[in-house]
């Protein structure tokens, strides 16, 4: 998290609260407003949706029905939004990202960074909570109350969008995460599929973060350059 230095008072205490672990459960809408309003712009649109622009980011969330945030995914879209509309959107045009997705997490890289620090994303269950299921087996039997709609959702919305976009995971049939990922974007985010480039099965548990990204500037190396428009 990287707070913007202006942000004081009831402002710094709202953008923390939003980052806070675990999840709050009484974050005042009307707060949040306020702060997207001081960070950005905030636009009604139609059906009671809000349009939230930021250094040419946009968001466009539904206002909850109580006073509070309460949904999870609401919380999740605004703490990826914050995040990445901290810088202009124009420095993640030509973005490649490498995605590193298994049961466990999601890992985001942008892969032409050396030593960059992954962003790291977590199943998490129906009340919000970041979970860690021991076996893909538990996963997709539900052992642990994963919500992995949830879960894709915010590692597509941390991708924004802009920027090409690699998958890498340990591919385990079609109940490997990566296989349900790509189905799920394919039905969801249409526009988020047509950015990504290609699906590789690494040994990622054998292959420290350097080899991993190392793969990926490879793998970006042999596109044309016409699918990297």
């Amino acid at each position: 998290m990287n707070p913007s230095a202006s942000l004081t008072g009831s402002h710094r205490r709202t953008y923390e609260a939003i980052f806070r672990h675990p999840a709050v459960h009484n974050l005042a809408w009307r707060d949040v407003c306020a702060l997207l309003g001081e960070l950005g712009q905030v636009t009604e649109a139609t059906n009671g949706h809000l349009k939230i622009s930021r250094n040419g980011h946009t968001l466009t969330v539904h206002a909850p029905h109580t006073k509070e945030v309460g949904a999870p995914a609401l919380l999740m879209e605004l703490r990826h939004f914050l995040e990445r509309s901290e810088t202009s959107a124009a420095a993640d045009r030509d973005a490649h990202w490498l995605v590193v997705i298994d049961h466990h997490e999601a890992r985001l890289y942008q892969s032409e960074l050396r030593g960059t620090v992954p962003h790291k994303i977590q199943p998490h269950s129906a009340h919000g909570h970041s979970l860690h299921p021991r076996t893909t087996h538990e996963f997709s039997r539900g052992q642990q109350k994963l919500d992995p709609a949830g879960f894709f959702e915010s590692v597509a919305t941390a991708l924004g969008e802009t920027g090409k976009i690699l998958v890498f995971g340990c591919g385990q049939g079609t109940s490997g995460e990566m296989n349900q990922f790509l189905t799920w974007t394919t039905l969801h985010r249409p526009a988020l599929t047509v950015r990504i480039i290609g699906a590789v099965v690494v040994d990622e548990n054998h292959s420290t973060p350097a080899q991993l990204l190392a793969k990926a500037r490879a793998f970006y190396a042999q596109v044309p350059a016409t699918r990297l428009l």
